[in-house]
């Protein structure tokens, strides 16, 4: 026969299982029906330093094919390479956002910006940023022009672009917009007011 202390003590541990089962079963199913949180894959990067500064971008609008001159306040530091490179991010974060007029991918992002003088500037952007940009002449010119007239206006003495893709030359951005030589700023003014004198 067995003792009755011992069945009182299966009992017991027998209930606490089961409890625990009831438990976690319970947990599981709140953990599968809360909401999960975005997965934002753009890169963290750190908060620039520095007082905040009047600048204009270039914003681009893909739906009447021009680019939009746009004051924004955003903190600058003082040495000019990162000047340029929290210029374009500021740029970037601006085509990140759900209702922007030129989305671009997800993950986009400057990888770095060197100026070189006299007057050439090469601005270095990620895979994500080329890999998924949409394909067509007019949105991938938009995009190099807004690249170039941000920098060009806020960082004055730059004559000349190049655009790398980590770290490489590519043939092009997304198939059409030439990336394989370097960009004459002058020659991007020009296109920019003749798209913006055609609207």
């Amino acid at each position: 026969m067995i003792p009755r202390q011992l069945l009182i003590g299966v009992a017991v541990l027998l209930i606490a299982v089961l409890g625990m089962s009831v438990y976690v079963w319970n947990m599981r199913g709140r953990a599968a029906s809360s909401p999960t949180a975005s997965s934002d894959k753009r890169p963290v990067v750190p908060p620039s330093a520095g007082p905040t500064e009047k600048v204009t971008l270039f914003v681009a609008y893909d739906d009447v094919g021009v680019l939009h001159a746009q004051d924004a306040q955003i903190p600058l530091p003082s040495v000019r390479q990162q000047r340029a490179e929290e210029l374009l991010r500021a740029l970037i974060a601006l085509y990140l956002d759900k209702s922007s007029p030129h989305p671009l991918p997800q993950g986009a992002d400057i990888r770095s910006v060197y100026l070189v003088d006299p007057g050439l500037a090469v601005i270095d952007i990620n895979a994500a940023f080329a890999d998924g940009h949409r394909s067509g002449v007019l949105s991938e010119e938009l995009t190099v022009a807004s690249l170039i007239q941000t920098l060009s206006a806020n960082i004055p003495g730059i004559l000349k672009v190049k655009i790398l893709v980590e770290g490489k030359d590519r043939e092009t951005l997304a198939g059409h917009a030439d990336l394989s030589d370097f960009f004459d700023v002058s020659a991007v003014n020009q296109l920019t007011a003749q798209l913006q004198a055609a609207q």
